[in-house]
């Protein structure tokens, strides 16, 4: 067994698919077409994406990928074939039954995502598996995948999500369907480690404070991979891999080097780490890229020496609230300049 495999611990990855995984619009109708019609070599990755999830899946012993996605079922073969050809087996691939929503009436579910995606993560965990979540900005994913690690470790009780999901407006068979997996759960078995949410929509950072260090908001995947790297999920060769494949879609040093010095500005890495960053990389690289060093030994020069970054809260959310605030930041789907309703 090599030392990549002894060092770094298994896991269990959730990853969203849609502006998380690929890039993907769903504003308008005739983007919403355009995409159920692409084939899987005309859809896009987010930068990175492959990379750190490959990486990620590179240790022998049991970590795992689920990927859960709001795209129809009716797209799973063309998805399969995407992950294909990006070198990617996942291990558990939930789809949402739309069209069966639809046939059945059931209008509330085709647009709600907190019922489908809780119930995804409920039914497809792994018992003692410590979770990294990844998700994107443009629903709820901060919100839910939030929720759902303070609920596996009993930080939140039946009450509580019977209140919530009702507030939610969830019919209530999913709600009864939600609940009695929750009960049937053992809190405390494994538990959420990190919430990644890729900045698609570019929303505002502070929109994430409230759920505190858990729940880390990227610009790019290189952030999450520094994140990671220092939870001890990857080795400096693997990081190497990830920053080599985002310099193929232009990311450039300058761009890579301010990534860095921004998630330590924001608190969620420190100074130090950003040296063991640089440090791992340029041992990995074998000296490689001047230019990529002293581009980030700029951004490292750039941040203040002792530790100035901002506190993150530790109490639990006040899901109620953040639920109403998330609601009314949903962009709307438009069609010919009108909205399209989702509702």
């Amino acid at each position: 067994m090599s030392e990549h495999q002894n060092r770094y611990p298994v896991a269990h990855y959730r990853w969203d698919v849609d502006k998380t995984y690929i890039h993907t619009d769903f504003d308008t109708l005739r983007s919403l077409i355009q995409t159920w019609l692409q084939r899987a070599e005309d859809k896009r990755n987010i930068p990175g994406a492959p990379a750190l999830l490959r990486e990620l899946l590179r240790i022998e012993g049991g970590s795992q990928v689920t990927f859960i996605s709001g795209s129809p079922q009716q797209m799973r073969r063309v998805l399969l074939q995407k992950f294909e050809m990006d070198g990617i087996a996942p291990d558990n691939f939930i789809l949402k039954p739309n069209l069966s929503n639809l046939l059945k009436l059931r209008l509330r579910d085709v647009h709600n995502q907190i019922g489908y995606k809780l119930h995804a993560l409920f039914s497809s965990r792994i018992l003692h598996r410590s979770e990294y979540l990844f998700g994107d900005d443009s629903e709820q994913d901060g919100l839910i995948y939030s929720l759902y690690g303070d609920l596996i470790e009993g930080r939140v009780g039946v009450d509580e999500l019977q209140e919530f999901l009702t507030i939610a407006g969830l019919y209530r068979a999913d709600i009864e369907r939600i609940v009695s997996a929750y009960i049937a759960m053992e809190p405390g078995e494994g538990r959420v480690e990190r919430v990644f949410i890729h900045l698609d929509r570019r929303s505002p950072v502070a929109r994430f404070k409230a759920y505190g260090r858990r729940v880390v908001p990227v610009y790019n995947y290189f952030q999450a991979a520094v994140v990671l790297f220092d939870m001890g999920m990857l080795s400096p060769a693997a990081l190497s891999n990830i920053l080599e494949e985002m310099q193929r879609h232009h990311y450039g040093a300058i761009r890579l080097a301010n990534s860095l010095q921004d998630i330590v500005r924001r608190g969620y890495a420190t100074r130090d780490l950003a040296l063991r960053v640089s440090a791992a990389l340029r041992d990995a690289r074998d000296g490689a890229g001047r230019d990529f060093q002293e581009a980030f030994e700029a951004a490292l020069m750039a941040l203040p020496s002792t530790g100035d970054a901002p506190e993150l809260p530790h109490v639990l959310p006040d899901y109620r609230t953040l639920f109403e605030a998330e609601r009314y930041r949903r962009t709307p789907m438009s069609i010919s300049g009108r909205e399209w309703l989702m509702e």
